[in-house]
């Protein structure tokens, strides 16, 4: 039996809207904390993978110095700095950017707060089988974004702008392109590293099974491709850096769905 008594429509809405109003709280002061480090989150953080000193370009080199493989070694890009051609883009992207961060920084207790919503409709062993979903799912939103920041954000980053079809032609990104980038690779290998929650909340509806996945596995990696060229950029490397983890993730899927239908096999 569920831990609570049965509630009503308005009563559920009326929680719903308490938990949306502590997140919404948790997202504003995430922001703000990101509006007072302003020159940290721009400087350090969006325009780290720009800079030739970052943590992945200057790992790339020493392994290149190491096993002999010079073009291992992005170096400086042709592009100096980025330019603004709107009046207000730097104070859009300056809230846009803030508002983000406090998301991003605010998602475990999101989640948290979906988990206190949704518990009181699950049984007593239900909600012991999946109490560490919170950690999970931050643990594998996290991982996205870090992979999608030190992975695919620097080398997505040179190779577009050191990418030229003429002489002619001289590369001037403006700083709403970048920033919306580097948003874009972040955020959305966060967001589709969350496949094995998707699963498992999928296969505990009983709407998929490990058989189901093993037998359009074939048609999942075409999939997955389609979601790794909208995430990423247009450039080939970004799409194969991303399909990899998430082939990996797809055969973890498979695994936590084989847990919940253990009489399938």
């Amino acid at each position: 039996m569920a831990e609570h008594k049965e509630m009503s429509f308005l009563q559920h809405v009326e929680e719903l809207r308490g938990h949306l109003w502590r997140s919404s709280i948790a997202v504003f002061i995430g922001s703000i904390l990101a509006f007072i480090f302003t020159d940290f989150l721009f400087d350090t953080i969006l325009f780290g993978p720009y800079r030739s000193d970052f943590l992945t370009k200057k790992a790339l080199c020493w392994l290149g110095q190491l096993i002999h493989v010079e073009t291992l070694c992005l170096g400086e890009l042709p592009m100096q700095g980025f330019q603004n051609i709107s009046m207000s883009g730097q104070f859009t992207w300056h809230i846009w950017a803030c508002l983000i961060a406090g998301t991003v920084l605010a998602f475990p207790y999101i989640l948290f707060e979906i988990w206190k919503f949704v518990r009181p409709a699950l049984h007593v062993h239900e909600q012991k089988k999946i109490s560490g979903i919170v950690f999970f799912s931050s643990f594998l939103f996290f991982s996205g974004v870090a992979f999608g920041y030190f992975i695919l954000a620097p080398m997505t980053v040179h190779f577009l702008g050191t990418y030229s079809v003429s002489a002619y032609i001289e590369n001037k990104p403006t700083f709403t392109s970048y920033i919306s980038t580097i948003l874009q690779l972040t955020l959305g290998t966060g967001l589709v590293f969350e496949l094995p929650v998707f699963v498992f909340f999928l296969a505990r509806l009983g709407l998929v099974g490990p058989k189901f996945l093993r037998k359009y596995r074939r048609h999942a990696a075409v999939v997955i491709l389609v979601v790794a060229a909208v995430v990423t950029p247009p450039d080939v490397t970004s799409q194969i850096l991303i399909t990899l983890p998430l082939m990996l993730l797809y055969e973890i899927s498979i695994w936590i769905a084989a847990r919940q239908f253990p009489k399938e096999e």
